[in-house]
């Protein structure tokens, strides 16, 4: 009877900002779960989970009076650490509702063109030889942090270029390099792995996959492997790509909507987690 007083109590107080208050906190718990879903931070938060309901239980089942008052005193400090413990993850989160729309291409259509026949002529021709390769086309966020970590070219984008600097024992050919407008200017770039748990072909695709999932960059990654030429995107992946595959995909999430050309044939495939 007391349990169907309080729900009726409950549902007597229940108004329009208690939808508002059940929103938003539901929202905040989909935001957390989105944040931390595939890093090892997931790992981390289900044992912190774990370990604070077990003391509760504890603590109602065995009337436990000091680690009751050691729970009811830690969550302040609890607050404190949180956003230290998953600083990345927040950080990545903000990033990317900083994000404003799509990115505008300064140089003009042509030369735009002619980045991307670069690029993708150049990523093609590596992955026929089976020589690896990653390269970064910088967008709206910059990416000066990174282009410190190799060395600095400013070189016209072209797809000789791009094959001399991946040449196999070349000494810039381990790194990325990074493209801005239509030039070349950082090689032998290091860029931040993914601390995503899905299964990746190796050391390459989770750089992309880092890179993509703290910036807008879109990264091109040839697996020296496998030969096969991937593009990373918005903390996705799309791999096993041909040529013309590849330069419209390029196309579509470089060059604004307003300037490209209408399709004429059948709609790209969305980027998905999976790179296979």
């Amino acid at each position: 009877m007391g349990f169907w007083n309080t729900v009726t109590d409950a549902i007597g107080d229940f108004r329009v900002e208690s939808v508002i208050e059940i929103l938003s906190i539901t929202l905040l718990i989909y935001l957390v779960l989105l944040i931390v879903k595939g890093t090892t931070a997931m790992s981390l938060l289900r044992g912190m989970v774990i370990i604070v309901i077990g003391a509760v239980i504890l603590v109602e089942a065995l009337n436990l009076t000091v680690l009751s008052w050691l729970l009811r005193n830690s969550f302040p400090a609890l607050l404190i650490a949180l956003p230290i413990i998953f600083q990345q993850e927040i950080r990545r989160f903000l990033e990317r509702v900083g994000r404003t729309g799509r990115w505008h291409w300064p140089a003009g259509r042509a030369r735009f063109e002619s980045v991307v026949d670069g690029i993708a002529d150049a990523a093609m021709a590596l992955g026929e030889q089976h020589r690896g390769a990653i390269i970064v086309i910088e967008r709206e966020t910059g990416l000066e942090d990174y282009i410190d970590t190799g060395t600095k070219l400013e070189a016209l984008c072209s797809t000789p270029l791009l094959m001399s600097i991946f040449y196999p024992n070349a000494a810039l050919h381990d790194g990325a390099v990074i493209v801005r407008e239509d030039r070349v200017v950082a090689a032998g770039a290091t860029l931040p792995l993914s601390e995503r748990t899905d299964s990746l072909q190796g050391t390459r695709h989770r750089a992309a996959l880092g890179l993509s999932e703290r910036t807008d960059a879109v990264i091109v990654v040839v697996s020296e492997e496998t030969g096969g030429v991937s593009i990373a995107a918005n903390g996705r992946v799309i791999s096993n790509l041909d040529g013309p595959r590849l330069r419209g995909i390029l196309r579509s999430l470089i060059l604004p909507s307003s300037d490209l050309d209408r399709p004429t044939g059948p709609r790209l495939p969305r980027l998905s987690r999976r790179d296979n």
